[in-house]
């Protein structure tokens, strides 16, 4: 299967489910599923509870196919609010986004020189201790619009927040990571 663009694809596919086709939720479940699995995954240890979830969020859809409660725009930015208000329901509030599995989202280096995968791995780690430091509303809209490459609008209506006011949140995060990360050095070990 060759790649489409999302928001083709994602425009063409709220119009089917808007007028109640099941396929056009099978394509919307094979466009996003993996996204969606990545997004609960690194708030969930258990995989198997983030699959539970994620079909949760298929099983909605289904249900509102075809009814005034379908997703009117933004097909994958409802699927990532329906998806943080499952987790939301089935996990204690968080203080932060456990980002155990930072390396999930973050592109693999195709390097296979073993000096240049331990540099990479310094660096891996140097982000992840920088992100667990941000806040909880800096680490969403990194994670959303970086990791999960939703659109401003997308990352606006998930977190409920003004278009405005996540471009705002999104350069502060920038900000704030890029300071975190200049002044955190790589340790070195001097064997």
């Amino acid at each position: 299967m060759l790649p489409v663009s999302p928001a083709v694809t994602d425009e063409a596919l709220l119009l089917r489910i808007r007028q109640g086709e099941r396929e056009a939720v099978l394509a919307a479940y094979e466009a996003h599923f993996a996204a969606l699995f990545q997004y609960v995954r690194l708030r969930l240890a258990d995989a198997a509870a983030a699959e539970d979830i994620v079909s949760d969020v298929f099983v909605r859809l289904i249900e509102c196919a075809g009814t005034p409660r379908a997703p009117e725009k933004h097909l994958r930015g409802w699927l990532f609010q329906v998806a943080k208000h499952l987790l939301a329901d089935s996990v204690p509030r968080q203080r932060q986004v456990p980002l155990a599995e930072v390396e999930d989202w973050m592109p693999a280096s195709p390097e296979t020189n073993p000096e240049v995968a331990a540099g990479d791995l310094l660096d891996r780690q140097r982000v992840s201790h920088a992100l667990r430091m941000l806040t909880p509303d800096h680490q969403e809209v990194l994670l959303l619009r970086f990791g999960q490459r939703l659109s401003l609008q997308e990352t606006a209506d998930m977190m409920g927040k003004s278009l405005s006011a996540i471009k705002s949140l999104q350069f502060r995060a920038v900000a704030t990571l890029r300071g975190l990360l200049s002044d955190t050095q790589p340790e070195v070990s001097r064997d």
